[in-house]
This record gives structure tokens, sequence and C-alpha cells, in this order.
């Protein structure tokens, strides 16, 4: 049978590099998902902003797999500020 998968693409402003490799390696822990960096698509450098454009996410559409992919980002959430949807 075919399951459904829930696609994201979140983008973390103030996130450092080595913190968005954190947080896509923690991720790909639980099973199931998949995750990778994005590339940054600013023309301009700020030292204050990620070299990364953000997250893609995939992962299968179940309760218990959803809960433990928000548990993740809530945590990094509460360290370096929230999370927002991006166009990839």
């Amino acid at each position: 049978m075919f399951q459904k998968r829930v696609e994201k693409h979140l983008s973390c402003p103030r996130l450092p590099l080595a913190v968005y490799r954190e947080v896509v390696a923690h991720l790909r822990q639980v099973d199931g998902v998949s995750a990778d960096l994005l590339p940054q698509t600013s023309q301009e450098f700020d030292y204050l902003q990620s070299q990364v454009g953000g997250i893609s996410l995939s992962y299968p559409d179940l309760p218990s797999t959803g809960a433990q992919v928000d548990a993740i980002l809530e945590y990094y959430a509460n360290k370096y500020g929230e999370w927002s949807s991006i166009q990839p």
C-alpha cells in the first residue's frame, strides 16, 4: 500500500550552518524521514544570516512520525527562533 508523505520546506534565518546540519542529522534519525539542506538563494552576503536556504523534509503521514518531527523542530525553534515555510 502506498503511504502518503508530508513534504515541508522550512527556514530559520538566524540559524547557523552548523546547526542546520545538526537539525538535518537529528531529523534523519527518525524512521522514514528524509531531510536535506536547501542552497542559499540570496545574492547578498549577510554575516548574521545562515549560509543555507533552509531544509527540505519528507516523511510518512503517520501521527508518531509527525510528532517526532514536530518535537525536533520545536526544540530548535525554542533555541534559535521560529521556523517559516518557504518555496523550494
